[in-house]
């Protein structure tokens, strides 16, 4: 008969002499559980980044030219007027939600920058482009044309507004004009302007305003609540400008900071120049789009 090998395995978890019964290292299982978990969130979380950032631009840019492609389809079955025709007229009224009316370069962020305006604000809508806030003004207008986008995913046109400057131009192409509009002095640029960046030759048209908008800067963040910076008059909702003060203003609003909700970052910017087209030169374009840094 042979002995068991006391330094062998006890048979049938019996204990032998000396041993202590083996147990669970709870510590051990429940940083490994935990870990298993921040691994599990971590790589939502990443999915969710990559979706919002990468997936939600790819769907946003397929959107964005379709409302391009029937945009120009519809400027060209409307035969082109002369600047002298009475019957030419841009027609703003009556948009449909979602319906593409106009485009935007800023070319400050380089050639390829450029996005059509879609009509209204909601979330379907701001998946195609930058839209337009239903019931503030239209391209050209004496007013406020105010317009959101977002700022990451979903084709994100105004990832880097906060990097306007005062003077760079914002220049809206409609069916038959072009409007510039540049940004208007930073709160800490107005004492000294004439003297300062206003000297130079591309902020012509450019100043602090007076009177009702006194208060209106090129660049603020607000509290999302702060409905009034797309008011007339920026900043006082139910104010009218008489008839020689009103401005015609451009407003760009996107959310603040990045990856978040919790501000608003808003860009005021002054019509300075309009050019018509001219149907028998289609191809030009106003001298404002070379403006590229």
């Amino acid at each position: 008969m042979t002995t068991p090998d006391p330094g062998g395995p006890t048979p049938s978890g019996l204990v032998g002499p000396g041993e202590r019964p083996e147990r669970p290292d709870t510590l051990r299982s429940v940083i490994r559980t935990i870990g298993e978990v921040l691994m599990t969130a971590g790589l939502v979380v990443l999915l969710f980044v990559v979706y919002e950032v990468y997936v939600t631009d790819l769907v946003s840019a397929g959107k964005q030219r379709e409302a391009t492609t029937a945009l120009d389809d519809r400027w060209k079955s409307d035969p082109a007027a002369a600047p002298e025709d009475p019957e030419r007229v841009e027609r703003f009224q009556g948009l449909a939600e979602g319906s593409g009316f106009a485009k935007m370069y800023v070319p400050a962020f380089g050639t390829d920058y450029s996005f059509t305006i879609i009509e209204g604000t909601t979330e379907k809508t701001l998946e195609i482009g930058p839209g337009h806030y239903t019931g503030t003004a239209y391209p050209g207008e004496p007013g406020n044309f105010a317009v959101a986008g977002h700022r990451v995913g979903k084709g994100a046109p105004f990832n880097d507004v906060d990097l306007l400057n005062s003077c760079d131009a914002i220049v809206v192409e409609t069916h038959y004009s072009w409007f510039v509009y540049r940004v208007l002095p930073k709160s800490e640029e107005v004492a000294g302007w004439a003297a300062g960046k206003g000297a130079d030759p591309r902020c012509r048209g450019v100043s602090p305003l007076g009177g009702p908008y006194a208060q209106v800067v090129g660049q603020e963040i607000v509290a999302p609540s702060q409905g009034a910076v797309i008011a007339p008059v920026p900043g006082q909702l139910g104010a009218e400008a008489s008839v020689g003060e009103q401005a015609t203003l451009m407003t760009l609003t996107t959310c603040h900071p990045r990856f978040s909700d919790r501000e608003r970052l808003i860009v005021h910017a002054v019509m300075v120049q309009q050019w018509a087209k001219d149907p028998a030169k289609p191809g030009e374009t106003p001298p404002e789009l070379k403006e590229t840094s």
